[in-house]
Order: structure tokens, then sequence, then C-alpha cells
């Protein structure tokens, strides 16, 4: 890892040990989405160049988002998000040195994010480059516990270093916004299923997305047609959108999560088996939903689920000791994980 180490100032919100630069070397690291882009339309889902301004309000947030004379960033252009989040978060996590400017192998990039690795893919990836720096965002969104009304890019920059007269990429280096490195070391972040970058059509991504923010790890979450065509950001009619939902039910290929219809023009999506990472075999039992909830209070922005198989994880180390309160002690284990943090 090169580059001195700088301060990174502030209100301790982001007191994370820094360098100039952050080497994507993870070859492991669990896929990972933003919570803000998740939970709202910020790419498009269009697979032809989208021009459109697009505008966004929905409880209390406000989102605009501009494009550049490329287009707006696609929901395909986010997987170079999620591979650096999901390289920076595995960093953090591991306590290394971390920075808004990553230098990555495209290589690496496309082989984790299930692209092919041909001459084209990498012509499509400097393209995608492009959309991302040039779509602009105004917002105020509230990120690590602040609101801050801003506008910003996705990415700040990026370059490309290759051999020369059309020689093979050697790397290529992005420097995230502020507002998305922040959001990362604030830990407001999900995992996501490997089987998301397999998904082709943008709006099962999207779809998969809003299951995964909203329904989490809970038995199921149901919404309305209506809601679910706001949040997607798609611009079909709602009877568009509706088949296109009927056939995705008809598919059944989301990760982790069952579609299917109600009466009263509503969807619910269901959690599936296989989800279900840690069985009660290999744990001290379930916890309430209401336990769930106030583990999100203690830990605002981090994932209650990963939380709870770190401590079902610490619970075995232990050497799986009777627990006379189980709940109690989940949440005793998060209080203490947040006061290491602080």
């Amino acid at each position: 890892m090169a580059g001195a180490m700088v301060p990174t100032g502030g209100d301790g919100a982001l007191d994370h040990p820094q360098v100039d630069f952050f080497l994507c070397d993870i070859f492991d690291a669990i896929p990972k989405g933003d919570l803000t882009t998740m939970e709202h339309p910020i790419f498009s889902l269009s697979t032809r160049p989208d021009r459109r301004i697009l505008h966004y309000e929905h409880n209390g947030a406000e989102i605009e988002v501009t494009p550049s004379m490329k287009g707006l960033a696609t929901v395909h252009d986010k997987d170079i998000l999620i591979f650096c989040i999901s390289q920076l978060m595995a960093a953090v996590n591991a306590g290394r040195p971390v920075s808004r400017r990553l230098t990555l192998r495209a290589h690496d990039l496309l082989i984790a994010t299930n692209r092919e690795t041909s001459g084209d893919a990498y012509r499509r990836l400097t393209e995608a480059f492009e959309r991302l720096a040039g779509t602009r965002i105004k917002t105020n969104l509230s990120v690590g516990g602040l609101e801050v009304t801003s506008g910003f890019g996705l990415i700040e920059n990026w370059e490309i270093v290759r051999k020369a007269r059309g020689g093979r990429m050697i790397s290529v280096a992005v420097t995230l916004s502020e507002w998305l490195y922040r959001a990362v070391l604030s830990k407001s972040v999900l995992t996501l299923s490997r089987d998301y970058f397999r998904l082709r059509k943008p709006l099962e991504r999207r779809i998969y997305e809003l299951a995964r923010k909203h329904c989490g790890r809970q038995e199921s979450w149901r919404v309305s047609v209506e809601t679910l065509l706001k949040k997607s950001g798609s611009a079909s009619p709602r009877r568009v959108f509706r088949k296109m939902l009927r056939d995705m039910i008809t598919a059944d290929h989301l990760p982790d999560y069952q579609m299917r219809e109600e009466p009263g023009d509503l969807i619910r999506f269901s959690l599936r088996d296989r989800m279900i990472e840690i069985p009660e075999t290999a744990g001290p039992g379930p916890l309430r939903a209401e336990t769930m909830e106030a583990a999100r209070a203690l830990a605002p922005g981090m994932d209650v689920y990963v939380l709870e198989n770190d401590w079902r994880a610490f619970w075995v180390s232990s050497g799986r000791p009777a627990l006379r309160a189980r709940d109690a002690a989940f949440l005793g284990f998060v209080r203490s994980r947040m006061k290491r943090r602080d």
C-alpha cells in the first residue's frame, strides 16, 4: 500500500485511517450496496442513452438527477460502485487504511460483477465511467446521520492506464464522491446476493434492491404497485409495469426473495428459506422482531443481520453458553460493538 497517512479531519464521523489511494486487492469481498441508492431511484433503467432530468420526492427526500450528454448512469453502471464499496467495506472491517481514490484491475471488476472480459467489455466499462462521472445529483438525503442539501457526481474522476496504441488496460483509478465515501465509512450499506450480478434486466436488479432494503430478512414485505413503480424509477405506464412484475413472478428467479401478487394491486416479497444463513441448531435461537428494531435504533446505518451473524459467531466461539435472555444478550452485544466504534 502506497501513500502517506493523512487525517480525515471534521467532527470525527470520518475518523478512519486514510492513505493517498486504496488498492482493490480483496478478491472475495462480499458485495455491498449503499442504502441511499438502494432506497431511491437514482440510476436509469434504460438500456439506451437516457437524457431525462429525473425528479423524485418521497417522505421528505427530494432528488434531482441530471445527465450529461452521454446520458444518465444506469443500473448496470452501478456495478462499478458496488465493487468499490465492497472492497472498501472489507478493508474497513479488517482495519486497513482506505481512501476515496481506488486503484483496481479492470479484469477483477469484470469477473467480480459477472461480465465478459472481451475487448468490447472494456469499451463498455469506459462508457460506464463517463456516465457515472457525468451524472449529477442534487438532494437533501441523510447519509451517516447528517442531512445536507448538496450537488455532486457519483464519482469525482477516473482514469485508465493502458499500454500504448490500444493495448490492454493495466489499471483503473476512480475517486468516489465524498457523499458516497461517507456512506461507506458510516457503514450505511447492505450485503447483496452474489446472484444480483446474474440479473440481466435492469428492472429485476432494481426490484431486488428494493426488496433487500425494505424486506431485509424479515419474513415478508408488502407494497402497492403504485409505490413500487415510483420507487423503482421506471418510466413505464402502470399497466405495463404491472405486466413486467407479473413476468418476474412467473420467472421466479429473484435472488433471496419470492414475489406474489395480492388483492388490492399489492405485491408481497417473501424471504426464501435458502437466505437463512445460520440454522437454529447453530445458534442460541431466533430473535424477536422488536429486538431487531431495537438493534436498528442502537446501530443506525448498520446491517442488523450482519450484527446478528457476528453475535451468533461470538456465541459459538465463547463455548455456546446457556442464555437466559438471548434478546437482551444480543442487544448487549450491539451496544458493546457500537462503543468500540466511538
